[in-house]
């Protein structure tokens, strides 16, 4: 089922990535969903055994370590959950198989901080709870196959009206749709290698669910009130408990000798709190909690031990920050990865003595040789070469980590969907390594990350430096649109340049001066006098010109400055500071 699940992905590959919310030429949910799917297969077929628990287990863990982007880190939990049920089985009947499918959505969720409906999350949730109440009905897993695959499909169909973005563009979740592929090939192979879907299943799915035309006939205009961007339906006042706390408890030191009973330690973490994940053994407990009142939860935390590696962030302020630098549309949520140590198959070589050490290491994601040099000039240790078209896997992140003699490693994604991976490698290697991601969402973003680093400063001064540095820099790029679309009353055509600032699409033209130009009056408009231009493999030399002479004539106050960057598919990257 497993290998056939992956390669019905890898077979619709490139239509997932055609569901891209943006009509950029790069969208890339397929490839990661497929590279992850990819990594678990191959995984499997190298430690293959007659236990269905076994596999699973096999499974879950190429999935982890090869999973890319923010569809791949959210398909290798539903999977890890899946593999943690079925561990204790070498066969699954329905209701078991039912129960597993449960499993994998409660540790997605459980994973995740503020999930957004209406992507891959729903769609599996709908699945399996229709699994586990028909799973009651038959002792026939293709049956009940089928029944999964037919839910899944349906609410694949839904996503657009649980995500106004989706409706607004016409598509269904990509996330969600190769999901849907997966389970295809898990009911195909069921029913000896079939490769149509029965009338029986597409009978009970809406016409737009259907695999063949997932992209609905037209976009849906929303009202006017519909955001692009899903933080932007959440009123900041509407996040209740707004601090977000993540710690460990040492159970072998310090505590007042208080029995630790779980359960009852959830209970009086709900008080005043939600998004709550513990797990325990002998030695430590970890904690997550979303909570009114921080204090309290280190106060109880403190009967049953010494506490350590506490994060606390304001939601509330990380919501105000991101409305104001710009969201991605239809964003993935962000993990808070739970994850085992069992389930690293990378060994960490030995890290020398604290004195051989340096006290920084530096990892960025790079696309382009000419901002390669420029991360390298900058003084980054390791650049992985990757961006929207190639995300680096956990295990790539991983590796990177582990060739580095530093006391302390930062991690620069410089894409919005590479950040779960990398936030995926450090809690992998937790206790092992000490690792700050920084959420950088773009090359200017990770430059000015850079930039702000100081060798000589503490770790917290260097990491609120550089957070406050890619807080204060707009992005933009330029690229030509893949199809025919309206985005906020913004009308696309095929084949047009595009421009987007801040991952959102504000200019659209036939001519590539034009749209970059009208892209920089927008990331101009409130008087900022930094401009960076980072020319793409494609770029023209002269139009470059024109938009220097252009940008020196209107704005004459700003500084600019050009830099060969060398990525694909983007002519340009503008970065603007005050």
């Amino acid at each position: 089922m497993v290998l056939a699940g992956a390669e019905k992905l890898q077979q619709h590959a490139e239509h997932v990535n055609s569901l891209n919310v943006f009509p950029v030429p790069d969208g890339d949910t397929g490839t990661n969903m497929n590279l992850t799917m990819t990594a678990g297969a191959n995984e499997l077929k190298k430690n293959n055994t007659a236990s269905v628990g076994q596999c699973a287990g096999v499974l879950s863990k190429g999935l982890l370590m090869g999973a890319r982007g923010n569809s791949g880190v959210i398909l290798s939990q539903l999977f890890r959950g899946l593999g943690r049920y079925a561990a204790q089985y070498d066969e699954l009947n329905t209701q078991q198989f039912a129960a597993a499918l449960q499993t994998g959505v409660d540790t997605a969720y459980k994973a995740v901080v503020k999930p957004v409906e209406g992507t891959i999350l729903t769609v599996a949730k709908e699945a399996a709870r229709h699994a586990v109440y028909f799973a009651r009905r038959t002792t026939d897993v293709t049956e009940l196959m089928t029944e999964v695959l037919a839910k899944a499909k349906e609410a694949l169909a839904n996503t657009p009206e649980l995500l106004p973005v989706l409706k607004q563009v016409g598509v269904v979740d990509s996330g969600g749709q190769g999901l849907v592929y997966i389970y295809e090939g898990f009911y195909e192979y069921l029913t000896s290698g079939s490769t149509s879907v029965p009338s029986a299943v597409q009978g009970q799915v809406p016409a737009s669910a259907a695999v063949q035309a997932p992209v609905l006939a037209k976009p849906v205009n929303p009202p006017s009130s519909v955001q692009s961007s899903a933080q932007s339906q959440l009123h900041t006042e509407d996040i209740e408990f707004l601090y977000d706390m993540e710690f460990f408890i040492n159970r072998q030191l310090g505590g007042t000798g208080a029995k630790f009973d779980e359960e009852k330690f959830r209970k009086a973490l709900s008080v005043n709190g939600d998004s709550i994940i513990v797990i325990s053994d002998d030695e430590t407990i970890k904690v997550h909690v979303h909570s009114k009142t921080p204090g309290d939860v280190l106060n109880l935390a403190l009967l049953y031990g010494e506490i350590t590696q506490i994060h606390i962030l304001n939601m509330r302020e990380q919501h105000r920050d991101l409305l104001t630098a710009g969201m991605d549309i239809a964003p993935m949520p962000e993990l808070f990865a739970e994850i085992p140590k069992e389930h690293s198959t990378v060994q960490a070589p030995a890290v020398p003595p604290a004195d051989d050490l340096a006290p920084y290491g530096f990892i960025a994601v790079s696309s382009g040789d000419g901002i390669s040099e420029i991360f390298k000039s900058l003084g980054v240790d390791v650049v992985l070469a990757g961006g929207q078209t190639m995300n680096p896997s956990t295990e790539d992140f991983v590796n990177a980590i582990s060739s580095i003699s530093a006391k302390h490693v930062y991690l620069l994604p410089n894409n919005s969907n590479i950040v779960l991976a990398a936030q995926q490698a450090k809690e992998l290697l937790e206790g092992e390594r000490e690792v700050t991601v920084i959420p950088s969402k773009s090359i200017p973003q990770g430059i000015a990350a850079a930039f702000a680093f100081q060798e000589e400063d503490a770790v917290e001064s260097n990491t609120e430096s550089m957070l406050g540095a890619i807080s204060q820099v707009k992005s933009g790029q330029v690229t030509n649109a893949v199809r025919d679309t309206v985005i906020e009353e913004l009308e696309i055509k095929s084949g047009q340049y595009i421009g987007i600032s801040n991952s959102k699409i504000v200019a659209a033209s036939d001519d590539l001066l034009a749209a970059s130009q009208a892209l920089l009056d927008t990331m101009l408009e409130n008087g900022d006098e930094i401009v960076t231009i980072l020319t793409g493999s494609e770029a023209d030399a002269g139009i470059t010109e024109s938009l220097g002479s252009w940008l020196e004539e209107t704005y004459p106050q700003v500084e600019v400055e050009v830099h060969e960057g060398g990525q694909p598919l983007y002519y340009y990257l503008f970065s603007v500071e005050p």
